[in-house]
């Protein structure tokens, strides 16, 4: 075992595990708030360097406890300025996260997992497998990381939609979310976190009990049988499940006043009139946008992108059925770090269906 295996790496503890972290050694809860300056405002994570810690403590801490953040495997820069980064993880696995800068605004783009379980089938993500759940220092330290990197860009926004699903990663999940809403950290607005869910219908009720941040929704088909063929998670959770699990979290006094449904445009298949109007009539009732979402292909898919033309009809006919709906930029699709194209490098691949049916049982007991 590692000196660094038998520490705590205070990266990734949020404000309420830190101050119990310190009470654990006879510290002041005001400690917390000292450290978390340090690490995220000001990017420190030597101890010595931490001039308002006493001696006695900062010697204490090199001892028991650590600040780690991923490193990075690879860096690439799109034509369009878009960053991705590889970071690497214990045991050999890594993720990608990515960096969107535009005109008055920085989005980060980060992964929850190492791979993802729900195998998605317009998505290479899911064609990796499965390794494990991110910790949250790992999650978190992705936006350590890149904050680093950046230079004087600024992350305005960072959107969980990254690799892996981050409704069956919730206690690791939750402290990150926090410590991106907390002042002493990053103090995002709610409106500028965003965590995205394939459906995972008793994650989001378990995120009403949380930080207050954004939800957007993958939902991609307005019906059933064609969402179960993009999304399988569907057979668990149909889509009259999801919205009811929406309307309840928009009933939440804290939320924002609408979620955002993602609909990735798949030619001939859930980009027609006709699919359109179901859209309407499904959604029509319930605060939200919806979010275009271009195709992005990938060796081995069977899918292509709509053409523009059906994507300005599709869009058209939701607008005038009363939905807000955009059409998202691709960006970064030269490095292939547009939307769905994330891959990694995920090792020991892992059983998807044992591993979905052992989460979703443990989040129905929760």
């Amino acid at each position: 075992m590692t000196e660094f295996a038998c520490k705590t790496n205070l990266l990734g503890l949020d404000r309420d595990q830190l101050e119990a972290f310190f009470a654990e050694r006879g510290e002041a809860p005001f400690r917390a708030r000292q450290l978390l300056q340090w690490m995220y405002q000001r990017g420190i994570v030597d101890f010595d360097q931490m001039t308002d810690l006493s001696r006695p403590l900062r010697e204490r801490l090199q001892h028991e406890a650590s600040i780690i953040p991923p490193s990075v495997l690879d860096e690439q820069r799109s034509e369009d300025g878009t960053i991705k980064w590889l970071m690497s993880l214990p045991g050999g696995s890594a993720v990608e996260t990515v960096f969107i800068p535009e005109s008055g605004r920085g989005t980060l783009c980060i992964s929850s997992q190492v791979g993802c379980m729900l195998n998605c089938t317009f998505c290479s993500t899911a064609t990796q497998g499965f390794n494990r759940n991110l910790s949250s220092a790992e999650i978190i330290g992705q936006v350590w990381l890149a904050d680093q990197a950046i230079g004087e860009q600024r992350i305005t926004n960072v959107v969980l939609m990254g690799m892996g699903e981050p409704l069956l990663n919730l206690d690791q999940v939750m402290p990150a979310l926090s410590l991106m809403r907390d002042d002493l950290a990053y103090g995002l607005a709610a409106r500028r976190v965003t965590v995205s869910t394939a459906g995972v219908v008793p994650g989001i009720d378990q995120l009403r009990s949380g930080p207050d941040i954004a939800l957007a929704v993958s939902l991609h088909a307005p019906n059933d049988a064609l969402r179960t063929r993009l999304v399988p998670l569907n057979r668990k959770y149909p889509i009259k499940e999801l919205l009811a699990a929406c309307q309840r979290y928009l009933a939440d006094r804290k939320r924002k006043e609408s979620i955002t449904f993602e609909y990735t445009m798949i030619r001939g298949l859930n980009d027609t009139p006709a699919i359109a109007r179901q859209l309407v009539r499904l959604l029509g009732q319930l605060p939200c946008k919806i979010n275009l979402i271009p195709f992005n292909p990938f060796p081995g898919t069977p899918f292509e992108c709509s053409e523009p033309m059906a994507i300005e009809q599709f869009q058209r006919i939701l607008r005038a059925g009363g939905l807000v709906t955009t059409v998202r930029k691709t960006r970064g699709d030269d490095i292939d770090a547009a939307c769905g194209q994330l891959v990694g490098k995920v090792l020991s691949h892992n059983s998807r269906r044992a591993l979905v049916q052992r989460q979703l049982a443990q989040q129905a007991l929760a």
